[in-house]
């Protein structure tokens, strides 16, 4: 693998999701689990400054020392940083001085990789900062959608955009797994995040699962039946949820005249019924499981047959709370960080989604979020 060309692909596609964006795009911050466009470009490219240039990159000049403060996520080993609902609050500095800091960078990148024998620590660094890259990809094209999703217009993001065709075909039948032990966890060659490790048994009783997603159509029946107005299908903290926020159908759907709309990339549109379902929250899919009788996939049964059905489209919930696997262990200084101190009061989501970066998901990935967040492209399968 040429270090140099993986490099310049994975950043060249983070500038080519921001291409149709207008500048004014680039500044926004609705909620806060939203970040502005800009930060996230400055956020990736801080990342490779801080972790590989300034400690490994001989004589590197560090382009301006307040984007410390600035593009610093949540690693607390690194020093302090803007408060992450303060970051739409930065006009400062500009979309045009954060491109040059990102050219900055990447000259230095460049410069470094190409100047001698990289060692093993420092390949591990760029490949995990490939990885974080592009995990910032997937959140850019979300995040981008919340933005222009909640602008009065419904103003298109680009009318090039094509989804990519991940499902096809298959049949319904339920897909049974008998009771006994089974292996989970990454294991061999290849990159991992550390929440994937360690590969071990789990045993898991007689199931089933759906080899296909929830469509529109069969979501549509749930609302029509009055599904967020009966109590008996949410957890407290759902019903509280739904009650607090006035939540009556998934996130970007409205009803215009009588008939269900969808916000999408090409701007607002009739709501395709044969489509699976999308951006819904994790007591949204809970609900909708227990109206249907199921429930939805603890996160080990969906590994265990994930090959016997296609997935990929929508992040999947789980019934699965995110947690350590036995022997986990964070790494040192601040890229342990990373993952595992989040491992509390959030729910795995597996697979991938539409907008997940090519060669970037795996069966093995542990996605998570907490159980009220939509935002993201996620979906449900049921189990029972």
């Amino acid at each position: 693998m040429d270090l140099a060309e993986v490099y310049k692909k994975v950043r060249a596609r983070t500038e080519a999701i921001c291409a149709p964006l207008q500048t004014e795009d680039y500044v926004v911050q609705p909620v806060v689990d939203v970040s502005p466009p800009k930060w996230h470009i400055g956020h990736t490219t801080w990342f490779f400054e801080t972790f590989i240039l300034k400690p490994y990159f001989m004589g590197y000049q560090e382009y301006d020392p307040n984007y410390n403060y600035v593009f610093n996520s949540y690693y607390e080993t690194v020093g302090n940083r803007v408060i992450r609902t303060d970051r739409g609050n930065l006009s400062r500095p500009t979309v045009i001085d954060i491109q040059l800091y990102r050219k900055y960078v990447d000259d230095a990148m460049q410069n470094f990789i190409a100047a001698d024998e990289l060692s093993a620590e420092v390949k591990e660094l760029l490949i995990l900062g490939f990885n974080h890259e592009e995990q910032h990809q997937e959140l850019l094209l979300t995040d981008i959608k919340f933005i222009l999703g909640n602008n009065p217009l419904f103003p298109a993001y680009s009318h090039e955009y094509v989804k990519p065709k991940l499902e096809g075909a298959v049949g319904t039948e339920f897909i049974k797994l008998n009771e006994g032990v089974y292996e989970v966890g990454f294991a061999g060659e290849g990159f991992a995040f550390d929440n994937e490790l360690n590969r071990h048994k789990v045993y898991l009783n007689t199931f089933e699962i759906s080899p296909v997603l929830v469509t529109n159509a069969e979501y549509l029946e749930f609302i029509d039946a009055g599904g967020y107005h009966d109590f008996r299908h949410w957890h407290a903290a759902g019903w509280d949820w739904v009650n607090t926020n006035k939540v009556e159908a998934p996130m970007y759907w409205h009803q215009i005249d009588g008939e269900w709309h969808y916000y999408t990339y090409h701007g607002l549109e009739p709501l395709n019924l044969h489509e699976t379902l999308c951006h819904i929250s994790y007591y949204e899919a809970y609900a909708y499981a227990s109206w249907k009788g199921m429930r939805l996939p603890t996160e080990f049964e969906w590994e265990a047959a994930a090959t016997q059905f296609k997935w990929g489209s929508r992040w999947e919930w789980t019934e699965s709370s995110y947690l350590p696997y036995p022997g986990f262990a964070k790494a040192p200084g601040a890229i342990g960080e990373y993952n595992g101190k989040f491992m509390v009061g959030q729910k795995v989501l597996r697979g991938a989604s539409e907008v997940t970066s090519p060669g970037h998901s795996r069966i093995t990935y542990r996605n998570f979020f907490q159980p009220e967040l939509r935002w993201q492209f996620t979906g449900i399968r049921l189990a029972k």
